[in-house]
Parts: C-alpha cells; sequence; structure tokens
C-alpha cells in the first residue's frame, strides 16, 4: 500500500497576517516604551514653533552643496559597479554572497569603519554609499536582465558575441530602466548623505545636529524644509543626461577632508592589526592556546553583546513592522480619487512624500530629543517612514483598480470590502520587501542610544576596539540576511513574488484586476 506524501498548506494572507501581529504582540512586554522627558509636549511645542517660522539665512550653502555631490559620487560608483557585477550575478554565488553581504550592511556602519582608513574625507562619504548601493544596484539590474524581452536577440546574426547581444539587443530596452533605476536610487542616496553628517561628515546633517543640540530649531526647520525642496525638484535638476554633468562638478566641488595621515598607512594598520582578533595578536597562530583564547573572546561578545543586541533589535523591528503595515492601510487613502477626492488627494500626497522623504535616523534622533532615550521614538521613526512609502505605493496601486459596476458606494464599505481585499496580496509583497530594510535601520539606532546592535558597534569603535566592531557588523550583515532570506521564502509561499515591491516601480502589474491568488486562510 503506498502512503500518499503529506504536502503542507500554502501559508495564506490570513495566517501570514496573524504570524506577524503575534510576534509583534509577543514583543511587547520586551520592548522599552517608556518616555522619560518630563514635559514632551513642552519640547515639541517649540520644535513646531521653530518650524513654522524657518530661518533661511542660517542655511550653509557649502554644506547643500556637499550633500549634492556625495549622493551623486556615491550613487555613480555604486551603479557603475552594480552594472558590471550585474552580468555574473545569476551565475556566480560568491558574487550574490559579496552583493547581499555590502548591502545589508548600513551606510553609517560603512562610514564608521572607513572613518579608521581615509578620515573624514570625501573618500569615505562616497564609499559609504557606494559600498551598499553596488549591491542593491546589481541585484535589481540582474533581475531586470533576466526579466527583458529577448525577441530582439532573434534579428542578430548566428554566433555573436555575449557582449554584441547584450549591446545591440538588450540594452536599448534597458538603458531607460535602468536610468530611472539610478535616478530613484540618488534620492536615497540625498537621505543617506544627509545622515552620514550625523557623525562629523560636512552635509547639511552635519549641520542639523548642531542646531538641534542647540535648540536652534528655525534653523533646523529651514534647512529640513530646504531639504524636502531638493528632492521635490530632483526630477528637474537630476536629469539622464545631466548626470555626467553632476557628476564632474561634484568631483570639483568636494571638500578636503582630515585623513589623519597616510591612508596606504592606515589601511595596511588596520588590515594588518586593527580588525585581528585581539588573541591572535603577537599570539602563535598555531597554538592550541591561542585557539581556545580566541573562542573564548568570541564567546564574551556573542554572550554580552550579539546576543542582547540581535534580541532587541528584533524587538524593534518587528513591533515597526506591525505598526508600518497598520498606518499605511490607514493613510493610503489619503491619495486615492476615490476616497479623498480632487482636493483631499494632493494633500495626502505631499504629506506622505516629506514623510517618506525624511530620513528615519534623523526622526529618531528628533524624537529622542523630545521623548528621550528608549525604544519608542525608533519605532515611531521606523513606522512613519516606512509606513508613508507603502501607503503612497497602495494609493497608487488603488487608483489604478477597475472597480466593478456593482461595486460598493460608501466609502468605508469600498475600502473594507473591495479595495483592500484586492490589494492585499500587493501590501504583503510591500511589507515583507520592507522588513530587511527595516531590521538594517533598527540596528543603526544603536549609534543614537537604542541599545540594538549598532550601540555595542558604536561603543566598539568609540572605544577602538575595532576586531569587537568588525564581528558584530557580520552579526548584523547575518540577522539581516537572514530576515531577507526568510522574507523571501514568504513571498515565494504566498505566490506574491512576481509582484512589485520597490519604490522605483513605475508601471503597476495588471494583476490587480484579476482576482488575489493564495488568500487561503
Amino acid at each position: 500500500m503506498k502512503h500518499r506524501r503529506l504536502v503542507p498548506p500554502m501559508i495564506g494572507y490570513k495566517r501570514a497576517s496573524w504570524l506577524f501581529l503575534g510576534v509583534a504582540a509577543m514583543a511587547l512586554p520586551f520592548a522599552d516604551l517608556k518616555i522619560s522627558v518630563l514635559e514632551p509636549g513642552a519640547e515639541l511645542g517649540r520644535l513646531f514653533a521653530g518650524f513654522t517660522r524657518p530661518n533661511f539665512l542660517a542655511i550653509d550653502g557649502r554644506a547643500l552643496v556637499n550633500t549634492i555631490a556625495f549622493a551623486v559620487l556615491g550613487v555613480g560608483l555604486g551603479g557603475g559597479g552594480g552594472f558590471f557585477l550585474s552580468f555574473v550575478f545569476a551565475r556566480s554565488r560568491l558574487v550574490r554572497l559579496f552583493c547581499a553581504f555590502v548591502r545589508s550592511i548600513h551606510e553609517l556602519f560603512w562610514a564608521l569603519l572607513l572613518m579608521q582608513v581615509f578620515g573624514l574625507s570625501p573618500v569615505t562619504g562616497v564609499l559609504a554609499i557606494a559600498l551598499p548601493y553596488a549591491g542593491i544596484f546589481a541585484k535589481v539590474y540582474a533581475e531586470m536582465i533576466e526579466e527583458s524581452d529577448r525577441a530582439a536577440e532573434r534579428v542578430l546574426p548566428a554566433g555573436a558575441s555575449a557582449a554584441s547581444v547584450f549591446l545591440f539587443a538588450r540594452l536599448p530596452q534597458l538603458a531607460g530602466p535602468f536610468g530611472d533605476y539610478a535616478l530613484y536610487r540618488l534620492e536615497c542616496g540625498l537621505r543617506s548623505t544627509l545622515v552620514l553628517g550625523f557623525i562629523g561628515l560636512p552635509t547639511i546633517g552635519f549641520n542639523l545636529d548642531s542646531y538641534f543640540r542647540q535648540g536652534n530649531y528655525a534653523a533646523a526647520g529651514a534647512l529640513l524644509l530646504t531639504f524636502y525642496g531638493l528632492i521635490a525638484t530632483r526630477r528637474l535638476w537630476a536629469r539622464r543626461v545631466l548626470f555626467p554633468f553632476l557628476i564632474v562638478t561634484s568631483l570639483v566641488v568636494l571638500p578636503e577632508g582630515l585623513t589623519g595621515g597616510s591612508a596606504l598607512a592606515n589601511l595596511a594598520r588596520f588590515f594588518g592589526h586593527d580588525i585581528v582578533p585581539a588573541p591572535f595578536r603577537n599570539a602563535d597562530p598555531l597554538s592550541r592556546d591561542t585557539w581556545a583564547a580566541l573562542a573564548g573572546w568570541l564567546w564574551r561578545i556573542v554572550e554580552f553583546q550579539i546576543a542582547p543586541g540581535a534580541m532587541r533589535t528584533l524587538i524593534v523591528s518587528q513591533i515597526a513592522l506591525v505598526a508600518m503595515a497598520v498606518l499605511s492601510l490607514v493613510l493610503y487613502p489619503l491619495i486615492c480619487r476615490r476616497f479623498a477626492g480632487a482636493f483631499g488627494r494632493p494633500m495626502g500626497r505631499a504629506l506622505l512624500v516629506i514623510v517618506r522623504s525624511t530620513p528615519e535616523y534623523m526622526l529618531a534622533y528628533v524624537l529622542l530629543q523630545t521623548l528621550g532615550p528608549s525604544m519608542l521614538p525608533a519605532i515611531i521613526a521606523l513606522s512613519l517612514h516606512n509606513g508613508a512609502i507603502v501607503a503612497y505605493l497602495m494609493g497608487r496601486h488603488a487608483d489604478a483598480l477597475d472597480y466593478r459596476p456593482d461595486a460598493p458606494r460608501r466609502a468605508l464599505d469600498l475600502y473594507i470590502f473591495e479595495t483592500t481585499p484586492r490589494l492585499y496580496g500587493q501590501f504583503l509583497a510591500y511589507i515583507l520587501y520592507r522588513w530587511e530594510i527595516i531590521l538594517r535601520e533598527s540596528a543603526i539606532f544603536g549609534i543614537l542610544g537604542v541599545t540594538t546592535l549598532g550601540f555595542y558597534v558604536d561603543a566598539a569603535i568609540s572605544e577602538l576596539k575595532l576586531d569587537v566592531a568588525v564581528v558584530l557588523i557580520f552579526a548584523v550583515a547575518a540577522l539581516s540576511i537572514g530576515v531577507d532570506i526568510v522574507s523571501r521564502k514568504m513571498r515565494a509561499a504566498l505566490r506574491i513574488g512576481g509582484l512589485p515591491s520597490r519604490l522605483s516601480v513605475e508601471k503597476l502589474v495588471p494583476v490587480f484586476n484579476k482576482e488575489p491568488v493564495g488568500c487561503k486562510s
């Protein structure tokens, strides 16, 4: 008698949703959500009062130029590196692992390490952006190449080389999407460059840090409004035809930095001594005692830093993920024609664009000043920024829906029974894609004092224990890659892996006019 092999059921939308809600609920008792400032309302009042009376005379034009230059060069270098890596991305596991590693480490962590070699120099700022972005570009460009239409290849002569096939058949149709994605990444690069100013690089983030510490909210508000204007006008000044000009100009205007000695000598010291585990320095690498000391050294890092830091990073990220999901479901009608109308829709779009254009790190920084040190500012910052992104995308998809003639007329019924159910698969695709990004951001909030993994990384670098810092950064990368793997497996199980999941996707997939797939409980 043959036994039938039991196939586990597909996870389903409802089960996936309850799973995330359950994990967040279990994390809540362990989260530090206290407000330690005596009068947070008063501080927030002073903050908003300053923002309503911005002092534009306090803006440092040089810092603004530096912000653009770092972003243009970092994105340009990362895009160029990712472009060449994308050719072998699908065929080389080593390249895929390298790209996954570099993109799983936040720009701030790269900057803190690079500062040990290049100091507060332009090289630090540019490479801190270029390294993770190269991994991102390689993955995205490889996917675009894989999904491109190959019909044009049939008209090429038989035996054409791979380079000819790419140049004459694929590149003409990919040049537009490649350029569009690079320009979208430039917006991300501007946000990253602003954040790098908080650790000393001469961007507007450095001035923002100074103004916030001084309580000069009018100057800080002016800088932020200028930054929003820079983001809002990106399509005007950051065109594909102007990108070569921007790169050349950025090279010319880059500031001189404080290198702290010879970069080559610093590099030799960094790899030859600083990141070598302490038990291995001046010790016999073949000795059993050396390896025993190394094991004890690693175990202490795991027990007292990686384990508690990873747990708190997961707590922050899981609560923020669910808060972001709820917020995005509440906010997406703000930019829908059916719900917001002709008057409310532009205001909703402006609100969501402003919130998503504000880096999470800066939001958390401001909230820490007004609410006090705890996990609460980090969770609010993550949920607001990412919730605005997902809400913006969901609203665009809702406007693309082709409603049935018998669809509900009342706005609430239309939202609950028609629009949200049809968009729920796309909603989960966005949530799962943002999961790894939220975890990566949760780790860096440790630099602000939240006791996630970044807290221990920052402490190790401050104490010049770079060997410990490298181990901790590898732990951040491993945690990020692990979440990314789980996310991809869940998207595959839910059969939503082919749905768009990035903010840069301009064209909507026509699947939304069909019945949702995999919506079993």
